[in-house]
């Protein structure tokens, strides 16, 4: 077999070079060239031809539109954020903190599959005594889960080649290594080269691939950024390891619904899933307490109820703290200044701390009057009525604006025995919801004066 050549290519402007330099001498960017392996010409085709198929040009019309089949992995939580199930020849990345959980739930989907799929789990961090450790710590029937401790690539791809399985999990990529490159494993050649491959594979054989990818401190996937581009989904796991909850997330998915959420609780015999996730979200007070606001936000297809508390205490130094937890420290300071100018309410000489209750993180713009309204409370020293819940974008010109589905919002709010909501004008519904009073404001300054 003729060794494949290297070359370096510049991950700015996808220049190449036959040797490493410092600066790229297409874009003049500096320590851009990795090493990469170049295509092998064989007999007119390069080594990826046999997994190519020829195709003619055709027009949209022509194409027949399919539901995609979905394979249930027998976990809901894990099934919603796939958008249903597992697609055959579809590519999934999962990424989590060490010690997440991110191996425990693939060996509880994998045990599932098992039983009517043919699986296969390749592991190159752990051995097969410490897998089937885990999976009798599990009470796992894995007598239909096949098992390969390997990390070298083309061995990879001849086993499932011959093996041909139907869901193949890689645990995990930044462990594998191709033989076409000089560079160790892990390296952003490496990982992409082994990604690209794979997800080849899969295309060509419909085969189900989920790799495991390892994060950096910044809690993004670490290795080139092109390998989130190459899988069809991309999966975040969350969640302090301290605690025993877990979320899922879907940030790409091809085959669904991006930003749905699974919520899953970590116990002695692996993960479990939660039916109730706004409990998590919800903290248990003895009595009303200032400072907490109940807001309904939306988590793809389904709503959640999260608490918002607001801490304000008397600044000791000329420069007054602020701090959020679980939401856009930027956003924070907009709001304050938005509170001061259009509800004549100032919080320049006080320190401020925001915190979203259960370690979930909120990124849409409906958490911003109920952070309002909790620092409006806090600094009065007075709780907010029983049973309320809030949402609402705000404007800087101190307009509240409509969010989506307030009608959803609604009606899971008044499920979970909320009797009183704050909501944007636009969102009032027009048919009354059984048991629930709501106040639709347009301007800050009302919504602040309902909470008197």
């Amino acid at each position: 077999m003729a060794k494949a050549k290297i070359i370096y290519s510049c991950t700015e402007c996808g220049g190449q070079v036959s040797k490493w330099q410092g600066q790229c001498p297409h874009c003049t960017a500096w320590n851009t060239l990795v090493e990469s392996v170049a295509e092998l010409p064989t007999s007119g085709k390069n080594r990826y031809s046999s997994l190519a198929t020829t195709s003619m040009m055709q027009t949209l019309a022509e194409v027949r539109a399919e539901e995609v089949p979905r394979t249930p992995t027998g976990i809901a939580e894990f099934d919603r954020v796939l958008g249903g199930g597992l697609v055959g020849g579809g590519v999934v990345l999962i990424g989590g903190d060490p010690g997440i959980g991110k191996s425990t739930l693939l060996l509880q989907a994998l045990a599932h599959l098992a039983t009517h799929k043919k699986v296969l789990y390749v592991s190159g961090e752990e051995s097969a005594q410490q897998i089937a450790l885990r999976a009798k710590r599990l009470s796992l029937d894995a007598r239909g889960m096949y098992l390969l401790a390997e990390i070298q690539l083309e061995k990879i791809q001849s086993v499932i080649q011959q093996e041909k399985p139907d869901v193949v999990v890689i645990d995990s990529i930044q462990t594998m290594y191709s033989e076409h490159l000089t560079s160790a494993p892990g390296s952003v050649a490496q990982v992409r080269e082994s990604a690209a491959q794979l997800t080849r594979m899969a295309k060509s054989t419909a085969v189900t691939m989920i790799l495991v990818g390892h994060v950096t401190k910044d809690g993004t996937l670490a290795g080139p950024r092109v390998l989130e581009h190459i899988v069809d989904t991309v999966l975040y796991f969350e969640g302090d390891t301290h605690s025993s909850f877990r979320m899922i997330r879907a940030f790409k998915n091809r085959f669904g619904a991006v930003n749905e959420l699974g919520v899953f609780a970590m116990t002695e015999k692996g993960l479990r899933e939660v039916s109730n996730p706004s409990a998590l979200f919800l903290s248990q007070h003895g009595a009303q307490v200032a400072g907490s606001c109940v807001m309904v936000t939306q988590e793809g297809t389904r709503p959640l109820l999260v608490e918002i508390q607001a801490l304000l205490d008397e600044a000791h130094s000329p420069n007054p703290r602020r701090l959020s937890l679980g939401l856009e420290q930027n956003r924070l300071a907009m709001l304050l200044a938005v509170l001061h100018r259009h509800a004549g309410i100032a919080c320049f000489d006080q320190d401020v701390f925001i915190n979203a209750v259960g370690g979930v993180k909120i990124t849409e713009p409906g958490a911003d009057l109920p952070v309002l309204l909790a620092i409006v409370s806090s600094l009065r020293n007075k709780p907010l009525p029983e049973k309320l819940i809030v949402f609402g974008e705000v404007g800087l010109a101190g307009e509240i604006r409509p969010v989506q589905r307030g009608q959803e919002r609604l009606k899971e709010a008044a499920k979970l025995g909320f009797t009183m909501a704050i909501i944007p004008k636009a969102n009032a519904p027009k048919q009354k919801i059984s048991g629930m009073e709501i106040i639709s404001v347009g301007r800050v300054d009302e919504a602040v004066n309902a909470c008197r």
